[in-house]
């Protein structure tokens, strides 16, 4: 008929490209709910191709080898890719996803069986990676899910624990603003679950899940962790304690938002305080050049030039629970030179000289760490006790309360306000981005808005700073 056919167009007369091809249809087992389906696909240039296709459809249905449950979940798998117009699974992944060819397990564990078993078997995890999955299966997965089958876990069942961890939230939020005294007194202590660790949970579970569907010996095929939908969770931005926010926290107790940080006249108000203190150096540098709580603490003379005004931030002391370790920052970024401002190099090095004077007074019983900030007796400062120490110092002042992260966030901020250049902020802060550190650590001063031109240090009410007696 050639041209003429009218099977050449379809019926919304386009060009039917599969006329004059070759197709393949064939009996898949039947579903699991009895009904019938069949494996259809056209548009074979020749008859060996189509036969091709059809030989590989048997040999993929013949590794379920007679086992009924296993037939089903081959032509679930056939089906599939015919439907995604993918290619058709090899006889190795088949063998993978329903267990065929592979020792299966007696007994299919729980979730929590899992999890243990899954955690268990992570031996290069950084030990703050570990404590952070740990927390989160024994605080939220296990005690939600910990209970289900492994292969009979819903979407249903993740969306009632994070349901139940709102309920929380909400109970939490009621009882703090109740007029009842023991009411309040009943969620001392209790913190909600922000939705960056709602999160973080589900990355966990995730991870987890995302290893047993890899699994042979296990029947997972779906990982449900990656179909539930959260509440977008963009980073807290830092906010400025401003006189408005300062006199209602004063009759309220409330703190505005997660991330606080002074302005500058709060920030030299601490370092007048803390000038008293024998630490003071290491608050200094914090509050003007912003490492983290565990490369402050961490820094090793090795890595401080004095007379060229850097330090190198190579090795960070990570608080786990109450026990600590020494480890390297988890980004290139992260390891980086910080360059230092006269004032601090002037701080610094007052600072040398009294260490190298306790090492002296210590004789025998000095412990040589090699770190900047020590104790007396030249043992490494734990991270916890640093931030007491720091919430201390702020009390004494009469300021309004941050995190020692905080005053990171202020230096990054006094940085900006005063027109450095933000890749030179993010540089020296250790950031991936510079996106990052714009979007996150910005936060506008009102007093120093028209002083945006001088350096970061001269922001501060406190220009030269003295070493404690």
């Amino acid at each position: 008929m050639g041209t003429k056919c009218p099977k050449l167009k379809r019926p919304n007369g386009g060009w039917n490209s599969a006329h004059g091809t070759w197709a393949v249809q064939t009996e898949l087992p039947r579903r699991p709910s009895g009904t019938r389906r069949q494996a259809r696909r056209i548009g074979f240039d020749t008859q060996e191709a189509a036969r091709d296709h059809l030989d590989h459809i048997k040999t993929v249905l013949g590794v379920a080898e007679g086992d009924g449950q296993a037939a089903i979940k081959a032509g679930d798998l056939i089906e599939q890719a015919i439907r995604k117009r993918t290619h058709l699974p090899g006889t190795d992944e088949v063998r993978r996803r329903i267990g065929g060819g592979a020792d299966t397990r007696e007994t299919v564990p729980t979730v929590g069986e899992w999890l243990n078993e899954w955690l268990a078997g992570k031996k290069k995890l950084a030990a703050s990676t570990r404590l952070s999955y740990q927390g989160h299966i024994t605080n939220y997965l296990a005690p939600h899910l910990g209970w289900v089958r492994l292969d009979k876990l819903g979407t249903g069942h993740l969306q009632t624990m994070f349901e139940a961890i709102e309920e929380t939230n909400d109970h939490i939020r009621t009882s703090r603003a109740s007029d009842d005294a023991q009411v309040r007194a009943s969620v001392h202590g209790m913190r909600t679950v922000s939705v960056s660790t709602e999160h973080r949970i589900r990355a966990t579970l995730r991870s987890a899940l995302s290893a047993a569907v890899s699994r042979p010996d296990l029947p997972l095929q779906v990982n449900v962790a990656s179909h539930i939908e959260l509440e977008s969770a963009p980073g807290p931005k830092p906010v400025v304690w401003s006189a408005e926010r300062v006199a209602r926290f004063r009759k309220t107790g409330e703190v505005p938002a997660p991330v606080m940080v002074w302005t500058p006249e709060q920030t030299g108000r601490f370092l007048e305080r803390a000038r008293r203190d024998r630490l003071y150096a290491l608050f200094h540098l914090i509050a003007l050049k912003g490492p983290r709580r565990g490369e402050a603490v961490g820094l090793e003379w090795d890595s401080v030039r004095l007379d060229d005004g850097a330090i190198g931030i190579t090795t960070q002391v990570v608080q786990l629970g109450w026990d600590t370790a020494v480890s390297t920052p988890k980004s290139a970024a992260g390891r980086r030179t910080i360059t230092l401002d006269e004032d601090t190099v002037d701080v610094l090095k007052p600072w040398r000289k009294r260490q190298r004077q306790e090492r002296l007074k210590a004789g025998e019983a000095w412990v040589e760490s090699g770190r900047v900030f020590t104790h007396p007796d030249g043992t490494g400062l734990h991270p916890g006790w640093v931030s007491g120490l720091f919430c201390r110092i702020a009390a004494e002042a009469g300021l309004p309360p941050i995190s020692l992260h905080g005053l990171r966030h202020g230096a990054a901020s006094l940085s900006l306000a005063a027109g450095v250049d933000v890749k030179v902020v993010s540089s020296e802060l250790g950031h991936s981005t510079t996106s990052f550190t714009q979007d996150t650590y910005q936060s506008v001063f009102p007093d120093v808005a028209k002083a945006a031109a001088e350096a970061t240090a001269k922001l501060l009410p406190l220009t030269k700073a003295r070493s404690a007696d």
